[in-house]
């Protein structure tokens, strides 16, 4: 009997020995999974971002050679921004109801919409015509999706932050490609290259995305989300989730931050010319320099931080280095002073993107981050809505000192409120 039971106890260990292996492997392959199409996202992500800036540097050219005048390409960009910023949200809830890789696709489908519209641009209405795709051209919160969706809390924010190395990548090679390629080859040829391009993508995230990214959301989190049989389009169902603790106050706080510097690099491209004295060359270097600052930021100084300090402290010590920042953009006077500002710079806005973007995804239900990163999304084509006109008249009526002042003065203002506001920052329970 004795006999019997050992071998009876050795086979019930060999089988949960193996049942253990299995289920080893298949975390090890669901491991895999998950970090293959993180990758991919980066690389969705870098390549979306370097067609844009791409065509970002041949627009005015393109413009000009429409008879488009100043005036009329103010409205041009304006309605960039405006689609954008009106397309952030309702791109997100897409997300939230239809899955990652739906949105991804259409994202990079909207994308090749745009580069063709553009490449058939031989008249003005051509032109703003080609804008309209803007409005689901959203190839990075696509991405932050997909990284919110299959990281776990505590490696959410080092995650995000690696994507500001993709938007670095977009900025340089992007800049730089766009340049030679319609020098060399024709003003028309960029926009040949993103719309091959875009279609490129389009197929990487139909094969490499999951169909479904993550696991339908709990029933006991579902009476908190908003509804997911709603329309897509539902502007009360997007703003429902700032009724969440905490929500309206950090998103307040993201906006707010930094919004006189956004003014400021808005008008960038005059200030360089009027204010530094910059050629166009001398100004292409400069951004250039800014990208390679936010990869080093972003790939080197973020993803650390998030690892060792609280996501409160990181936040209250991205709006005290703003405002430090705002102190030194009231102070310089030549273009070597801004090299040194743009340090400090390019941590906080890194920084403040990536704190407030993981906050407020766990603040809300799985069910709904896409449609936070959407809201999240729609603050910077806000900037680039309202700031040449706001930027435009602080510059002309009080110098480029009235950024930095302003900038240090609101910052200080947020510091102040972030010490003495209780702000719950916790993640939905699931």
């Amino acid at each position: 009997m004795s006999a019997m039971n050992a071998k009876a106890s050795s086979g019930g260990e060999e089988e949960a020995s193996g049942m253990r292996s299995e289920t080893l492997g298949e975390s090890s392959h669901s491991g895999e999974i998950k970090r293959q199409a993180i990758l991919v996202a980066y690389l969705i992500a870098t390549l979306e971002l370097t067609f844009l800036f791409m065509q970002m540097g041949v627009m005015p050219y393109l413009a000009k050679s429409l008879g488009l005048d100043l005036v009329w390409f103010g409205y041009l960009q304006t309605t960039f921004g405006v689609l954008q910023l009106v397309g952030g949200p309702i791109f997100g809830r897409f997300a939230d109801q239809f899955g990652t890789r739906a949105a991804l696709i259409l994202s990079c489908a909207s994308g090749s919409a745009f580069f063709l519209l553009m490449s058939i641009s031989t008249s003005i209405p051509l032109l703003f015509l080609s804008r309209l795709p803007a409005v689901f051209m959203h190839g990075l919160p696509g991405a932050q999706k997909v990284i919110t969706d299959l990281t776990t809390p505590s490696q959410r924010a080092d995650a995000l932050g690696k994507l500001g190395l993709c938007f670095g990548i977009g900025i340089i090679i992007g800049s730089a490609l766009g340049g030679v390629l319609s020098t060399k080859f024709g003003i028309f040829v960029p926009m040949y290259v993103g719309l091959v391009g875009n279609l490129i993508n389009t197929m990487i995230a139909m094969v490499w995305i999951p169909l479904q990214a993550k696991p339908k959301s709990d029933h006991h989190v579902m009476e908190h989300s908003t509804s997911p049989s709603g329309s897509v389009f539902s502007i009360r169902e997007i703003l429902c989730l700032m009724k969440f603790p905490g929500v309206m106050e950090v998103f307040i706080v993201k906006v707010f931050a930094g919004l006189p510097v956004g003014l400021f690099l808005i008008m960038f491209s005059i200030i360089s010319m009027d204010f530094f004295g910059l050629e166009a060359a001398e100004s292409g270097y400069l951004m250039s320099y800014f990208g390679v600052l936010q990869m080093v930021v972003q790939g080197l100084v973020v993803g650390k931080l998030t690892n060792r300090c609280t996501e409160r402290t990181l936040l209250r010590l991205s709006i005290f280095v703003f405002a430090g920042v705002g102190l030194g953009m009231a102070l310089m006077r030549t273009v070597w002073h801004y090299c040194i500002v743009a340090v400090p710079l390019v941590f906080a806005f890194s920084m403040l993107g990536t704190i407030t973007d993981s906050i407020l995804t766990k603040a809300v239900p799985s069910s709904n981050t896409g449609t936070m990163l959407g809201i999240c999304a729609s603050v910077q084509p806000l900037t680039r809505t309202v700031g040449p006109t706001i930027g435009g008249v602080l510059y002309k009526q009080f110098g480029v000192s009235s950024f930095g002042y302003l900038q240090l003065i609101v910052n200080i203002g947020l510091f102040v409120y972030l010490l003495k506001s209780k702000i719950p920052l916790r993640e939905m329970k699931s």
